[in-house]
């Protein structure tokens, strides 16, 4: 059993920046590939980004590419979505996502998500 948690969701301007975390309970997160999604209002979630176990492995969606930076540290059982240049319509809310198997979590279908965190961006 995994246990997720987004945090570092805010309002921000467009043009700026925000990091997001999302904490992880267990002693196994090291085995565990993780990604990012987002929903906005009226829209169906859409993947963002994710990072394979080891973090040597990196994908992001085309709206992501250039700006948004996943990362994870496995000591602190944390990975991070780094959001630079942000434009309006990176509002949503943001969910961390984690499976065993990398092809499960960039498809959607990941077994443990958290909560969400509220990202605004205004013009």
């Amino acid at each position: 059993q995994v246990q997720l948690v987004e945090s570092g969701g805010g309002l921000v301007q467009a043009g700026g920046s925000l990091r997001l975390s999302c904490a992880a309970s267990g002693r196994t997160f090291s085995s565990y590939a993780m990604g990012w999604f987002r929903q906005a209002p009226g829209k169906e979630r859409e993947f963002v980004a994710a990072i394979s176990w080891s973090g040597s492995f990196t994908y992001y969606a085309d709206s992501g590419k250039g700006r948004f930076t996943i990362s994870r540290d496995n000591a602190k059982n944390t990975v991070y979505l780094q959001m630079n240049s942000l434009k309006t319509e990176d509002t949503a809310v943001y969910y961390c996502a984690a499976d065993t198997l990398g092809t499960t979590v960039r498809a959607g279908g990941a077994t443990y998500w958290g909560q969400g965190t509220h990202v605004t961006v205004s013009s």
